[in-house]
C-alpha cells in the first residue's frame, strides 16, 4: 500500500508552511498527500424545520466556497509540482475528524500547523495542534 500523508488545512499561513513541509517529505519518499480541511460544525437538537433547513443550505455553500476558494488551488498547484494529492472536506471536530480521516485512510503521518485561523478562546483553552499530539493516531509534525 502507498505511502500517504494527511495534512490538515485551513488557509493559514501555518497550514501553508505544514503542506510544504509534507510535500518536501513526499518528494522524498513518494508518497501521496491527503488535503483535509474540517469546519467547524456544532450540531442544534432544538433548530425548527426551517432553522434546519437554512443551515443545511449554508453548509452547503460553505462546502462549496471550501472547495472552489481553498482545496481545489491547492491540488492544482501540487499537481503542477509532481505531488499527488487528493482532499476532503468535512464538518466537525477539527482534532477528533483529522485523526478519523488518517486511521480510515491509512496514513502514515499527519502534517498540521503549529496555528491555524483559530479564535481567542481556542489560544486559551487549547489549541488543535496540541489536541492532535495526544490523539493522532500516527506521528503529528507540527510545523511552525
Amino acid at each position: 500500500m502507498p505511502t500517504k500523508y494527511v495534512v490538515a488545512c485551513d488557509g493559514s499561513s501555518a497550514s501553508g508552511r505544514a503542506v510544504k513541509a509534507a510535500v518536501e517529505q513526499a518528494k522524498l519518499t513518494g508518497a501521496s498527500l491527503l488535503l483535509v480541511h474540517v469546519l467547524e460544525w456544532s450540531p442544534y437538537s432544538f433548530l425548527t424545520p426551517e432553522e434546519i433547513e437554512e443551515r443545511h443550505k449554508r453548509r452547503s455553500e460553505e462546502l462549496k466556497r471550501a472547495q472552489i476558494a481553498l482545496v481545489d488551488p491547492l491540488i492544482a498547484t501540487l499537481a503542477s509540482e509532481g505531488v499527488e494529492a487528493d482532499a476532503i472536506i468535512r464538518y466537525g471536530h477539527v482534532t477528533q475528524t483529522l485523526a478519523e480521516i488518517a486511521e480510515k485512510e491509512g496514513a502514515a503521518q499527519i502534517f498540521i500547523g503549529r496555528t491555524g485561523q483559530s479564535t481567542l478562546a481556542k489560544m486559551v483553552f487549547g489549541s488543535v495542534a496540541a489536541a492532535m499530539a495526544q490523539i493522532a493516531p500516527v506521528p503529528c509534525t507540527i510545523v511552525p
